[in-house]
């Protein structure tokens, strides 16, 4: 799939300009064919021989996206914090 291919790997930076981390991978629903969320990436690298560090991952709402560009950007930390709960 075309898109997936364009957005994993894509660094994410939130409103602050700090970097989230990197997409892993996306959840679509089958039946409408709409991207609900991306799955994101934090700590280690996953394509490290020896991993010394964590990795974690975050499902962040496709509503949280301001802009999908060479980065993804996300909306204000406010409206993030109400798209998570």
């Amino acid at each position: 799939m075309r898109l997936l291919d364009d957005i994993v790997g894509k660094e994410i930076i939130d409103g602050n300009a700090s970097v989230v981390g990197k997409v892993k991978d996306m959840e679509i629903d089958t039946s409408s064919y709409t991207l609900e969320s991306i799955i994101v990436t934090k700590g280690g690298s996953n394509k490290s021989f020896f991993k010394t560090e964590k990795t974690e991952e975050e499902k962040i709402p496709f509503e949280a996206v301001k802009k999908i560009g060479d980065k993804i950007l996300l909306k204000d930390d406010e409206i993030i914090d109400t798209l998570l709960m």
